[in-house]
């Protein structure tokens, strides 16, 4: 049993400090219970990283500071 999460109809936002030029960005798919995947923009058929909402909180918490 797996319990990756089925990522084919997701819906994907890119990152608020993207910029229009291409740039390093990161995408995050939400409504996924207790998980949040995350891609590389530039490659969105490449594989999807999922890490809890846990470590997605810390995550972002560390980036504001």
């Amino acid at each position: 049993m797996s319990t990756a999460p089925d990522l084919t109809a997701a819906v994907w936002r890119k990152s608020s400090y993207s910029n229009g030029e291409g740039g390093a960005c990161v995408e995050v798919s939400d409504g996924h219970t207790g998980v949040v995947p995350v891609r590389d923009s530039k490659s969105p058929e490449g594989p999807a990283l999922v890490v809890s909402d846990d470590a997605w909180s810390a995550f972002v918490g560390f980036a504001k500071r």
